[in-house]
């Protein structure tokens, strides 16, 4: 069985997870850290909504893919009687019903609540004011995202804190005779307590195909989605200005130098992330928590940082007014890019890093 095992000395068994209180308190884990489900292709994900209104239901969590693919994920536990059949059939209806939908129609429709609550006008800026790593092209997004909708290529992922073996057949039939359209995942998440901390263990559940008698002559397994690749240092960053010339040449390398200044304080460390479509970033990020105030972007030839507010608010927030009065005559927002990095807004930035750090 899986799950964490403990041995007190009288030798290894396995522990009781916490119970969820309700499912909403599993719904919103899910929905503030997507990071945590193991989908197949590793996909980085942005959470565009919760209880968003499909048709005659509320889906639990609408969610994207880099890619543009919508994602659409149903949050059940195990107690309740829908998680064995309803399950199933909630989330196909909010995918029929997302068949063929337009981006704008759903921008000004199920999502208006959720994107005016981010502070954002539309799918690409709320998915831009939290894409970190540079992970998503912008110019192919909504075009990528539209024609997943027109073609009904979606996403599923089923979260319960345990499963069924009935939903485990029902689950590997959908994935066998749904290989074009529908990406299905099936999995669990269960909290465990250890030495006073809380601790969340998310598995993906691999149902036996055979369990389901689909012919063995039938594809079973789809390739893992496009993903982009993190690595530690700036190497491949710095790789990808090789051929970059004039006032670019002279901006990345100022980029660069002031990345790898920032790398010498304590707790910061340099990753460099390659996206999908080519995009190349360098990401200055503190540990513990692995967060980053900024983002170093190389968009294709050309150079800007992303400034991240949010992060700021978090672990640098007396120097949040210097960063903003540098940035001036733009105000800061989540994801604010600054093309022209002068000598006080990278002198304001350093000191915030500085602070993060001692803080």
């Amino acid at each position: 069985m899986t799950g964490i095992w403990t041995n007190k000395g009288n030798g290894w068994e396995l522990a009781d997870a916490q119970p969820f209180s309700d499912e909403a308190t599993l719904q919103r884990l899910v929905a503030e850290n997507p990071q945590l489900l193991p989908l197949a292709g590793s996909p980085r994900l942005f959470t565009l909504g919760r209880e968003v209104r499909l048709g005659t239901g509320y889906a639990d969590v609408l969610a994207v893919e880099a890619s543009g693919r919508p994602v659409i994920v149903e949050v059940k536990l195990a107690r309740n009687a829908e998680a064995r059949r309803a399950i199933v059939s909630q989330v196909l209806a909010y995918a029929a019903f997302l068949h063929a939908y337009n981006v704008e129609t759903l921008e000004q429709g199920p999502l208006r609540n959720a994107l005016a609550g981010a502070g954002c006008g539309s799918v690409a800026e709320a998915v831009a004011a939290h894409d970190q790593e540079g992970a998503v092209a912008t110019t192919e997004f909504v075009p990528a995202l539209q024609e997943h909708l027109d073609a009904g290529r979606f996403r599923l992922v089923l979260v319960l804190d345990a499963v069924s073996s009935e939903l485990e057949r029902i689950i590997a039939y959908l994935d066998a005779v749904t290989l074009q359209t529908l990406t299905i995942d099936l999995i669990t998440i269960n909290v465990y307590e250890v030495n006073g901390v809380q601790v969340a263990l998310p598995q993906r559940v691999s149902p036996d195909i055979s369990a389901a008698a689909i012919p063995s002559a039938a594809p079973v397994r789809r390739s893992a989605t496009s993903r982009g690749v993190l690595s530690d240092g700036p190497d491949a960053f710095v790789e990808s200005t090789a051929q970059t010339t004039g006032e670019d040449r002279e901006a990345f390398n100022q980029l660069i130098d002031w990345a790898k200044h920032l790398a010498q304080l304590p707790k910061v460390r340099l990753y460099s992330y390659t996206g999908a479509g080519g995009r190349i970033t360098m990401l200055p990020r503190i540990s513990p928590g692995n967060s980053g105030l900024i983002t170093i972007c190389n968009d294709f030839g050309k150079p800007y940082v992303s400034v991240w507010r949010s992060v700021f608010e978090r672990l640098a927030p007396k120097s949040l007014s210097r960063v903003e009065q540098a940035i001036s005559p733009s105000k800061l927002g989540q994801g604010t890019t600054v093309k022209d990095m002068s000598t006080e807004m990278i002198e304001a930035i350093t000191a915030a890093y500085r602070e993060a750090v001692d803080g």
